[in-house]
């Protein structure tokens, strides 16, 4: 067991960002003469595990084994101090952003790293860390930092039985055949990945909650407790999905009634339980009324009666109900075309706004439909002024190849991030309102479904491990510039040689728009297999019984959600946004097939027909895989064998799939338009 342990720490891949190596001798003695001894005043199981992770890393990078010691407040000493400005350590459970500031100078020999809190103390390590891996100067050093963000949330969708819904890395880390696998290193190596980009929630079962699962509240909390104990050690909080009728799968009630007494009753006293082992326990996760999941619309309520239900249960432990906006009949008969389904969030919760109690946050999706590579930014997020929510991403590659193409998605968060408004004016862009500098939320923040899974290198593709770290990053500071945070990533994943960073940083910057090009054209989503989706299938959807999103017929294709003829969709938007997407003129091109139905001759703000721009962007996106493929090959000697073979055949096997897709919707176009591409090239 233990040879199998030493063989995946061993792995590059498995050591993802957190490599602690260096190449460069000069820098090593340099860093060494400050590196030597670690010291700490105050005692908590925080500092330990930071001053643990000092230690690894100075091994690693220097080949030195570092002095740790206490002293006291008043005893000087050379090398890295951790020191609390306050007597406050355990401050896991607060989610206060004023106390994960933290402070680092450099005043002679010594780097003095300190906070109000354990946790910041944590992240002031990491955030040195990461600049001794960029080789960067810390001579004068003087840095203070604080997250923009107040929630930085992870969700697991494991399920017990050890598979992964939309896990596309291997299996879970947490369970196996419906119980703990019990791999509690594994569980810490996840940890110490998410504390080091400043990640401080983290819920460990899927939003659909099985039978199952739902004993993770009851029979299986002293495992939960063990769990909740690793990540507390690295400042993340602990959540747990549930099931809505609980009370009924596990409590022998005959109702999930959230204005049952006997309900209320049920509930409270399982949280009593769960405190009463996990007092830091973060709350729950909720995905109500949605695809077949219960709630509280089966007894006449609404959103409210059963958020709010849940949150007075909770409410004497201090815990947080996050309860998810993807909502929406997926059983509503789409022939209809005033039927829409990017309507539902906004229709369901707008109306309710400022009836939720205070602990409740609603978690809302970045678009409107479901995590598409295009769509327009959810109308909902900057609507709800007076309720506390989440925006919602998603780093696991579901309808973004899967972890199979590389898709990197941070340029896309960054355009979601800076989006503007116009909520409170111009200049209300999604950032601020999710750090809530623009409304008086008590909470808000950003959650995002994981892309880890047991396969050694975490992601299953190497290069997808940016993706986990971007996010992170931008959870911290949403405003960090795009080149910047990626160099950061290469810098610690792959090293500083200036043609492996040049390659690199082109490679990943390109991979959205790449992947964007040979799958579904100008905003009009979907277009995969069913059920997986994964792969090419124009027409295809879990309910497509009803028929197809896009609408394409002989004439024409794309949506129409005008405020004129179409579904109205347009007019949830603030102006002038409303104004822009409802134009047909001054929609943008990326996202006129979301907004509009239109001929394929119609002519683009590009100058192309849509036709023409069908044919052409799939051309393009399997010629733009195979100069990413080649810019790859051409790193040969630069990277470990291990990771450049793993890696290689990954985009080889993207390259091959990017022709499935040219070729399966350009014949589709086609033989649905009966128009010729003007290059005449081989369309079947």
């Amino acid at each position: 067991m233990q040879s199998l342990r030493n063989k995946i720490v061993e792995e590059q891949g498995y050591k993802a960002w957190l490599q602690y190596t260096l190449k460069n001798d000069k820098q090593k003695d340099y860093y060494s003469s400050y590196l030597r001894v670690i010291t700490y005043h105050q005692e908590s199981e925080v500092i330990d595990a930071a001053t643990k992770e000092l230690s690894r890393a100075v091994k690693g990078m220097l080949g030195i084994s570092p002095e740790i010691k206490k002293s006291s407040i008043d005893e000087q000493s050379e090398g890295v101090l951790l020191t609390l400005n306050s007597h406050t350590s355990k401050a896991y459970q607060s989610f206060n952003k004023e106390l994960d500031r933290y402070q680092i100078e450099q005043m002679g020999k010594q780097i003095i790293i300190s906070s109000n809190s354990d946790k910041g103390i944590l992240y002031g390590v990491f955030h040195l860390l990461r600049i001794i891996q960029s080789d960067e100067s810390i001579e004068g050093l003087l840095i203070t930092e604080k997250p923009r963000n107040q929630l930085r949330m992870i969700n697991q969708w494991d399920n017990m039985d050890g598979s992964i819904e939309r896990g596309y890395a291997g299996s879970s880390i947490f369970y196996q055949d419906n119980q703990f696998i019990g791999d509690e290193e594994r569980v810490e190596d996840y940890a110490r990945l998410l504390s080091s980009v400043g990640i401080n929630a983290i819920s460990i079962n899927n939003v659909n909650v099985h039978k199952v699962e739902t004993t993770l509240i009851t029979d299986l909390l002293p495992e939960v407790k063990k769990t909740a104990a690793i990540f507390r050690k690295y400042g993340i909080t602990l959540f747990l999905s549930i099931n809505y009728s609980s009370p009924i799968e596990i409590g022998g009630l005959t109702t999930a009634d959230p204005l049952d007494q006997d309900v209320q009753a049920w509930w409270a006293e399982a949280a009593k339980n769960i405190y009463t082992q996990i007092p830091d326990f973060g709350g729950f996760v909720v995905k109500a009324d949605s695809e077949h999941r219960p709630g509280p619309f089966t007894y006449g309520r609404d959103h409210t009666d059963g958020a709010n239900m849940l949150a007075e249960a909770l409410k004497p432990h201090g815990g947080i109900v996050i309860w998810r906006c993807f909502v929406y009949n997926c059983l509503q008969d789409w022939r209809d075309r005033k039927t829409d389904r990017a309507r539902a969030a906004y229709d369901h919760f707008h109306p309710l706004d400022g009836q939720f109690a205070d602990n409740v946050i609603l978690q809302v999706k970045n678009g409107p439909m479901d995590f598409q590579v295009r769509e327009p930014v959810s109308p909902l997020i900057g609507a709800l002024k007076k309720t506390n929510h989440l925006l919602e991403l998603q780093v696991t590659q579901e309808y973004t190849g899967q972890q199979k193409h590389l898709c990197y998605l941070v340029p896309q968060w960054k355009e979601v991030l800076d989006f503007d408004t116009y909520a409170n004016g111009e200049g209300t862009e999604i950032h601020n309102i999710i750090a809530g500098d623009v409304y008086d939320y008590q909470y808000s923040g950003l959650a995002a479904v994981s892309n880890i899974g047991a396969d050694l290198n975490w992601t299953g593709h190497d290069l997808a491990q940016a993706n986990l770290y971007g996010y992170g990053r931008l959870c911290w500071n949403p405003t960090l510039d795009m080149q910047e945070l990626t160099l950061e990533w290469i810098h610690q994943t792959f090293g500083k040689s200036d043609r492996l960073v040049d390659s690199l940083l082109k490679i990943m910057l390109q991979s959205w728009e790449t992947y964007e090009k040979y799958t579904a054209p100008l905003g009009v989503g979907w277009m995969v297999n069913p059920h997986h989706h994964y792969g090419p299938n124009v027409d295809g959807y879990e309910y497509s019984v009803w028929g197809t999103y896009h609408y394409a017929d002989r004439d024409g294709v794309g949506v129409d959600r005008t405020m004129e003829t179409g579904t109205g969709y347009t007019e949830q938007y603030y102006k002038p946004n409303a104004d822009i997407y409802n134009s047909l003129t001054k929609c943008p091109d990326e996202l006129i097939l979301f907004f509009h139905h239109v001929p394929y001759t119609h002519q683009l703000q590009s100058g192309k027909t849509v036709i023409q721009t069908i044919y052409d962007t799939h051309f393009e996106g399997v010629e733009d895989v195979k100069a990413l493929l080649d810019e790859w090959l051409s790193m040969e000697g630069e990277i470990d064998e291990q990771r450049f073979k793993a890696i290689s055949q990954r985009l080889s096997d993207q390259f091959e799939h990017s022709k499935q897709w040219r070729d399966m919707i350009n014949t589709y176009f086609y033989r649905k338009s009966g128009i010729k591409d003007e290059q005449d090239r081989l369309i079947y």
